[in-house]
């Protein structure tokens, strides 16, 4: 399930930040879910901190609406370069059950690049963690070169 992680022989421990876009707090509650001993996403060697300035991968729940796309923004330019960027949820996809509606973006796609997809209403913790060592993965390649 976990293949080809990283080599932590050459390797900092990654550095996560996560963003609420405006969703229902499911996706965060299973985000949440991550750092608990029952799935232990620290185990990977995983730091999870509050300033992009500091952030290798950023995690994003909830949809992109028209007052917090420029906050989005903001944060992933802060944000040092390789950097990796992870959508969780139907909402941070494609804006969810909201796309339809008048404030509603979309996805996190349409304001920032993202590189991993993590689908579910809401995501499973499972899921989240395979996202998150997938974008580990993509993060170590474009750190390469």
């Amino acid at each position: 399930m976990f293949k080809g992680f990283i080599d932590k022989s050459r390797a900092k421990s990654p550095w996560i930040m996560h963003f609420d876009c405006g969703s229902c707090n499911g996706c965060d509650i299973e985000t949440l879910a991550c750092l608990t001993p029952l799935y232990d996403v620290e185990r990977f060697g995983i730091i999870n901190v509050g300033n992009p300035k500091h952030a290798d991968v950023l995690l994003v729940t909830g949809c992109v609406n028209h007052r917090n796309k420029a906050v989005l923004k903001n944060i992933y330019e802060q944000m040092p370069s390789p950097k990796a960027v992870i959508a969780i949820g139907a909402c941070g996809l494609t804006g969810g059950i909201f796309r339809d509606c008048y404030n509603v973006v979309g996805g996190v796609d349409k304001v920032i690049p993202v590189d991993v997809y993590v689908p579910g209403c809401p995501a499973r913790p499972e899921a989240i963690i395979d996202g998150v060592v997938e974008a580990l993965n993509l993060f170590q390649q474009k750190q390469a070169g």
